[in-house]
Formats: structure tokens, sequence, C-alpha cells
């Protein structure tokens, strides 16, 4: 067995294990794996037997040149886009079947990732499916819309003996190809964790490159006989490959999932969004995004909300960007769900109200184009129209810019559109009766308003002024640049009062939340607030009906009266078989999956963040057997049947019970499965993200935390200390101060308070 610290695979951008997976070594780094397989003598055949037939001849070896030269058409460069839509992981990959099933490694496409796949010649293919895959091999086999590509053939890995000459290829770098040649030097079985190769994995003897993951290891007469998986950390010429064997067991059971099915990453949701006439329409952090042609003339391309729209009047509004302002992107209201609607929006820095009757130009109406200096070019507008019986009022930043008298439509849906190949973001989608303006807000007392803005001005540069100047400009410019010092002291401290005030905000909400008794705290909105705390526009209202619709429609499915055991079968199907949630293995340390409402748009997250979810889906539906379960370490979940025994649920994998053994290996105890408080969770949690921006030294962020966590466990004598530290990191010497000066004056006990006195000292 191979220690895991000894081994990382290679493809670029992320560093994935082989077999993803929370899991540990099983051996101290250095130990040796299972010796290789030591070859058989046959016996000797009986002397009246005839002697065996000469072996056959083994065709000629080709040279590395040739098996380059063969192989690299039939080489592929595999990749998959993270969460913020760039290339995040790149690996290697070969063709299988010339009707486009392409072998790869299981980590070099990621989890719920769009993943694209490039040969050498520059063509490129989406993969349409994920036609068969097996976590504890780390083999993955794709398939793209192709026909007629260059298989490589298969051979026989349990013949390939030690010391065999080999050739791995890739693409480590995009298209700029890579070849190597080695031996095989043994057969080793790698034990990580509880996964286990279920076959012996090949030990080469040769320089992989970072990137070959997925890559064809190849005999010298080309054909394949192992699939790059792992390199050593400790030298460069030691590597592993799963047999290709196992390749082909895959190849005869295929387990296909639909692309659709495996993109889980910025799905809209379908209850609430529909996409109409094409475009990539997704959905993050509450924002709506969309780009490329729409099927509809123009490019247009509808994304039609699915609320129940009110009854006239009624106003429906939206905030939007475009990436280009010749673009066109905006609302379209009284829809029919095909080419008839209304649409307002923002195109070439004009507003525009349109009415479409049909799907051709001949049937497209411009109603009326307006300019006007509301509208900020390059930048967020809010565009809003009223519709009533007589008349559509448009509003762009909360002033009216055209009037329409005309009735053509007024029934059906509402929801975004786009034209032309525009890339758009919306946030803020609203529909009701009436939706107040900015100006309808209460405003900030004029008193602060005149404390934020008396400002000294940056000086007038007219030209009377300049002239001033250059009678010693040496002089001058010093005395700008000073001024111009101050200021940007002055921005770096107005951006971290506005962070405050945001944060205090939050603050309060939370306060508010667990001031009351435990059964009545909504865990799943105070989870929300958290992630608000980071992301200042999320739309907590809109995950809150999000939730309370998944739970609708868990809840639809039941008959008469189910029992517990109906209703959690029923709960974990719809999140982990339908819906495709998932723990975070290749991307665990990302603050996103602490973020609950990037959870339910990426269906993804770490086991806390899951299990939150999957508790509030459990209360809505009227499961009250499941309970947090604060295991260290590994947030689970505690199922406790009216008959039967208890039984530990994995949510981080897929709610599967934890076994007894497994059990034992965790060290979990009663107390381990005591219920954990809905205020501790969210402490949990705020710890969680203090890890994240820990690692990232960002010391801002991980204040912010630690004042929620103090605010929230004022009497916590280590939180003070932790947050002392953090302010004075921060420059805030008068709250580091004030923090020592509280734990001097509790004396609380377990803490160093001579050292405390020696701080404050210093700081005095």
């Amino acid at each position: 067995m191979i220690a895991r610290a000894l081994l990382f695979p290679l493809c670029l951008g992320l560093c994935m294990w082989a077999v993803p997976g929370p899991v540990a070594a099983q051996v101290k780094p250095g130990t040796l794996l299972t010796a290789p397989r030591k070859p058989t003598t046959p016996a000797a055949a009986p002397a009246s037997q005839k002697p065996a037939p000469p072996p056959p001849v083994t065709p000629t070896p080709l040279s590395v040149k040739e098996i380059a030269a063969r192989v690299k058409p039939s080489l592929v460069t595999v990749s998959f886009t993270g969460r913020d839509g760039a290339v995040e992981g790149t690996g290697a990959g070969f063709v299988v079947s010339p009707d486009g099933l392409i072998a790869t490694a299981l980590h070099v496409i990621g989890e719920a990732r769009p993943i694209t796949v490039q040969f050498a010649d520059g063509r490129k293919f989406e993969v349409t499916e994920v036609h068969a895959w097996d976590r504890r091999l780390d083999l993955a086999v794709l398939r793209i819309e192709a026909k007629d590509l260059p298989a490589l053939p298969l051979g026989d890995s349990d013949t390939l003996e030690q010391g065999t000459a080999i050739v791995a290829m890739g693409n480590p770098r995009g298209l700029d190809f890579s070849v190597v040649s080695g031996v095989v030097s043994a057969r080793r079985e790698i034990k990580l964790g509880e996964i286990t190769a279920g076959n012996e994995m090949l030990q080469l003897a040769i320089p992989i490159e970072p990137g070959n993951s997925g890559g064809p290891l190849l005999d010298l007469q080309g054909q394949v006989h192992g699939v790059l998986t792992l390199k050593s950390a400790l030298t460069e010429n030691l590597g592993f490959a799963m047999p290709v064997n196992s390749l082909k067991s895959l190849l005869a059971k295929p387990n296909p999932v639909p692309v659709a099915r495996w993109l889980t990453i910025g799905n809209l949701n379908p209850r609430e969004w529909q996409p109409l006439h094409g475009a990539r329409w997704s959905q993050k952090s509450g924002r709506v995004q969309v780009e490329g042609l729409g099927q509809g003339f123009g490019g247009r391309s509808l994304c039609l909300n699915q609320r129940e729209v009110p009854a006239l009047p009624y106003e429906v509004a939206v905030t939007v960007k475009l990436d280009d302002e010749r673009g066109a992107a905006g609302l379209v209201f009284a829809a029919d769900g095909g080419d008839l609607h209304y649409g307002f929006y923002p195109t070439a820095g004009q507003l525009r109200l349109t009415r479409f009757d049909g799907p051709t130009v001949y049937s497209w109406s411009i109603l009326k184009n307006a300019s006007t200096p509301h509208y900020r070019s390059g930048d967020w507008n809010t565009i809003k129209v009223r519709v009533e019986a007589d008349r559509l009022l448009c509003y762009v930043n909360d002033h009216l810019v055209i009037e329409s008298q005309d009735q053509q439509l007024r029934t059906g849906k509402i929801g975004l559109a786009k034209f032309r190949d525009t890339k758009a973001t919306f946030k803020n989608f609203q529909v009701a009766k009436l939706i107040p303006t900015e100006a309808s807000t209460a405003p900030l007392d004029k008193s602060l308003v005149q404390q934020l803005e008396n400002l000294p001005a940056a000086p007038q540069t007219d030209v009377r002024l300049l002239s001033a100047l250059q009678t010693n400009a040496p002089a001058s410019r010093a005395v700008l640049v000073a001024r111009a010092d101050r200021l940007e002291k002055e921005v770096v401290q107005l951006r971290k009062l506005a962070r405050t005030i945001h944060r205090k905000s939050i603050e309060a909400q939370l306060m508010k939340e667990f001031d009351q008794p435990e059964a009545k705290v909504d865990l799943f909105h105070a989870a929300l607030l958290l992630a608000k705390l980071d992301n200042e526009e999320l739309d907590v209202t809109a995950y809150r009906r999000q939730i309370d619709d998944m739970a609708k429609e868990i809840a639809s499915r039941f008959a008469g009266m189910p029992d517990e055991t109906a209703k959690l079968a029923a709960l974990k199907k719809f999140l982990f078989e339908e819906n495709g949630f998932h723990g975070s293995r290749s991307d665990y340390e990302n603050r996103a999956n602490s973020y609950v409402n990037e959870v339910l748009d990426d269906r993804e997250g770490i086991p806390i963040t899951l299990s939150v979810v999957f508790l509030e889906l459990a209360r809505r539906i009227g499961l009250d057997t499941i309970t947090p379960a604060p295991v260290p370490g590994h947030f689970m979940v505690l199922h406790t049947p009216g008959k039967g025994e208890r039984q530990i649920l994995d949510v981080f994998d897929g709610a599967s019970i934890v076994s007894p053994a497994r059990e034992r290996e965790l060290r979990i105890t009663e107390e381990d499965l005591q219920p954990a408080s809905k205020h501790s969770i969210i402490v949990r949690m705020l710890r969680n993200l203090i890890t994240a921006a820990r690692r990232s030294t960002d010391h801002a962020a991980m204040l912010n935390y630690q004042e929620l966590i103090v605010a929230l466990t004022p009497e916590s004598a280590g939180d003070r200390v932790g947050r002392a530290l953090l302010r004075l990191q921060n420059e805030d010497q008068e709250g580091g101060r004030l923090d020592l000066q509280w734990l001097m004056e509790n004396r609380p006990r377990g803490i160093d308070l001579e050292r405390v006195e020696q701080l404050l000292r210093s700081l005095r």
C-alpha cells in the first residue's frame, strides 16, 4: 500500500486525488507496497506428451516516434470549467470507439462540471454523456457526437510483465502533446482509506508530466494497457496506471448518465424558470446569466418565470447588466410560451419597447425607442414595466422613459429575454401588484449624509489652477500626491465602514432569529443570512421559496399516509438520484460550499451544508425522525425510526448508512450523536468559513466571521482571544485592546492572563 501523501494526480488546474473523497492514508509514508507477483515456473511436460507448439512470433516493436505518430490523432485534451466559469481542470483522454467514446480518468472530469474534449487537429466537442464511470477505479468513458474516430486498440493488461517497455502519452499543456517511455516496475495494490482499486495498479518507471492523467499507457505494438492515474510526489520517475482490463469492464457494462443530468452546476431551477429558444441560461448566487445565440430570429431566447402573474395592474422588474451595449437583454411579459410577447430592454444605449406577434422579423413591432440620461451604460440598471389594462409604463432606475397605449397583449407569463450573441446577467427579478422604488425606502438621516459626504474635495483642474500650480511644479506635485494618499485612505475606511454596517445588520437578524425557542428557529433562514454576509445582493426570499417548493414536490409524491421509511426514501431519491446533490470532493475548500444558497445552485457542498438542506427538507415534509449529528470533522444526521435501530446517515455521501466498522473507524461516540442546536450549527459553519479564509490569508474576511462568532458566543474566551488577534492583524488596535481588557476583567480559565497583560502593556 502507498500512503496518500506520496501521490497526486497528473492533471493541471486542480490538485485532485485519483480516487476522490476525504480518505486517509492507511500506512506511514515510505511503507512498501505489496511485493510484485513472482512469475510461476511451469511444470515439466510428460515424456509421452508431444512438445508444445512454438509461441507465436511477436510483432516487431515500433519506435517511440512511430507510436507517437499513430496515437496522436486519437488523443484528446479533456477540460472542465469550475464554479466561476473558467477552465479549472485539464487532463488527457483517448478514443476507444469510433462512434464517439473517449476514455479518461474520472478525476479529470471533476464533479458535475461542463466537459469539453479537443483533438490535436483543433476539433472541439462538448461531452453529451458520461457513458460509464467508476469512482473506485478512477475511470470514466465520455461520449461526444462524432463518428469515424480513430480508436486505439486495447491490449490485455494481465499479460503485461514486469520490465516490459512501455510508452505514455498525453496532452499536459493543451495541444502540446507529450510522449515518454519507460518500463513496468511492478504491480501494486494502492489502498487509500476505504477505497481500494479493485485490480492491481501498474507501477511505472517513467517520467510522467503533470496533466497526463487519463492518457493511454501503450506497449511497443501501440496497444493500450492502462490509463494514467497517479504520479509520485517523491520522484519524477514513478507513476501509476489503472490496468486497461478494468476499463474493458466499464465498456462492457456502462452506466450512462446524460450530460443534462451530470451537469448540475449552475442549472436553472426548473420550478422557477423555463428557458425557450436555445442559448445557455444558468444561475449562480441568485443571479441568472445567459450567453450564446438563441434560435429565434435575431438570436432571440426567452426564459419564462413560473410564478403566478398577478391580475391587472401589476409590475415586473429586474436589474440587468450587458457585457456589450450593442447587445440587448431585459424583460418579457404577456408571453404565450412561444413567439407572442412584449419586450422591454436596453439596446445600443437606448431603451426599447417591442411587441412580438410571431416567429419572424415581419411580425415584430418596435413600439418605441427612448434615449435617457438615467440609463447607466456598462453598469447595472433596474428596468421595470407597469402593465395596466389600457397602457404600459416603462421605467429605468425609477424614471419613466416610455409610455404606450398598445393593448394587443395582456395575458401570459413574465420573464427574461436576450437577443443576438449577447452575454447578460440579471438579478433581483420581481413581480408584484406594486414594486417599491428606491426613493420610497426610508432615507438616511441628513446629518449622517452630511458627515459622510463632507470630505475635502479634490483640487479643480481648470486652466487657471494648472497655471498657478506649474509655478512650483515639484511642490505642487508633492501636495497633490499627499492629498491623493489621504483620499485613498479615506476610501479604504469608508469601505470598511460599509462592510461593518452590513455585518451588523446580519448580526442583528441572526440574534433576532435565535432569540426564540429552538423549535421556532428557522435554520435554513439563518444559514442564508450567513451567506448574505459575503453576498449582499443575495435574495433570501427567493431561496426560501425554492426550498419550500422542493419540499412541496417531495410531498406531492406521497400517497395516503406514508410512514417514515417512505418519506426518507423519497427525500434521498429526490436529492441525490434525481437532482444530483453531492459532496464536493475535488473543490472541498471552496468557500461556496459553506453558502447554502450556492449549495442549492450547484447541488454541491460539504457535510454540514448538505446536512442543513437535508434537515430542512426533512422538517418540511414531516420527517421528524431526522436530527443533526455533530460528529467532529464530518457533520452527519441521525435517523431514529419508531421501530428498529438508529441509523447514522452521511449526507456528504448520498445519505448512505454509516456501517458499524465505519463508526468505529471514525470513533463516533453517543455524545457525537446528541442533536446539535441550530445555534451551534451556524457557529460551526462560521468556523469553516474562517478556515477557508485562512488558507487564502484573507484576514479581513476572517475577522468578519470571527466578529459574528463572538456576537453569537459572547462568553467564549477562546473566541475573544481569536478576535483580539485578528483585530490587531487588521490594524484595529482599539478593538484588540477592548477584547484583551475583557479577558483581564473576566479572568476566564484556560487563558494565559500574564501573556494577555503583556500584550495590553505593549498596546499602551
